[in-house]
């Protein structure tokens, strides 16, 4: 198989997702909220193990707010855009580490939009020391369900078919079959909710760009939205303003807990 096929039957472009997230390291400080939430409980969850780590993987990196705080003798970051500076510079499915290099691997919202995610976490599983420790956390597949909806029923409703505008998502209740299929001692799955409330749906779209979380499915639309599209989608989200005159972006957050072998 040629690099050319091979690219095309992988549902993310990584070309895109690295100039988007290239994009997002410049603003991080204004739309890392997302990402800092769910790094702290990473590094509440490393800190229950009450030990000083020897060597530290902080995959999918962004600013590294996820490792800052953890006791460590070593910490890498690895991350796929060169522009937050990494040490690493590598995407999550495509690890150049030797087995058995690290005491803990962490990795904050990184894991939703891997081509292999099956073989991102084989490669972390080989990349930790035996009972070394694996903790993750993702948007997991029952996020936006409601706004999801009311999108795909508008492109229906506005043209012949709905295109893909948000990433498919990994279904909670599948989380812990990855994690023994990729070999991992005590795979441990919990699953949270995190509700954010918006004023305005463009204030939405404002983060997502932020974060650089846009859509790099290889199947999306190329061409920019009409306005008539974008009034249309606005309209949608529109509707599911809630009692209180807000907008509820309703995200499943699935974490991941496993050891080396």
């Amino acid at each position: 198989m040629n690099a050319e096929t091979s690219q095309k039957i992988e549902p993310f472009d990584r070309r895109a997702r690295r100039q988007l997230r290239a994009r997002a390291a410049r603003e991080v400080a204004d739309f890392s909220f997302l990402k800092k939430h769910l790094a702290e409980d990473l590094a509440e969850r490393a800190d229950d193990f009450g030990q000083r780590w020897g060597r530290v993987l902080d995959l999918g990196a962004h600013d590294g707010c996820a490792t800052a705080a953890i006791p460590a003798d070593l910490i890498l970051r690895a991350e796929s855009a060169l522009a937050y500076a990494p040490e690493i510079v590598c995407d999550e499915d495509r690890l150049p580490f030797a087995d058995g290099s690290f005491d803990l691997v962490l990795s904050a919202g990184s894991l939703a939009s891997v081509n292999d995610l099956p073989g991102a976490l084989v490669q972390v599983r080989r990349a930790l020391r035996k009972d070394g420790v694996f903790l993750a956390s993702f948007i997991g597949g029952a996020s936006l369900g409601d706004i999801r909806h009311a999108l795909i029923e508008m492109e229906v409703q506005q043209s012949e078919g709905a295109s893909p505008r948000v990433h498919p998502m990994v279904d909670a209740r599948e989380a812990p079959a990855l994690l023994q299929r990729a070999g991992f001692a005590d795979p441990v799955v919990d699953v949270s909710e995190l509700v954010i409330h918006y004023r305005e749906p463009l204030g939405m779209l404002r983060d997502l760009r932020g974060m650089g979380e846009q859509n790099v499915l290889q199947s999306r639309a190329r061409k920019p939205l009409t306005r008539r599209a974008t009034a249309a989608m606005i309209a949608a989200v529109e509707g599911l303003r809630g009692p209180d005159g807000r907008i509820a972006a309703r995200l499943e957050i699935i974490t991941m807990t496993g050891r080396g072998v």
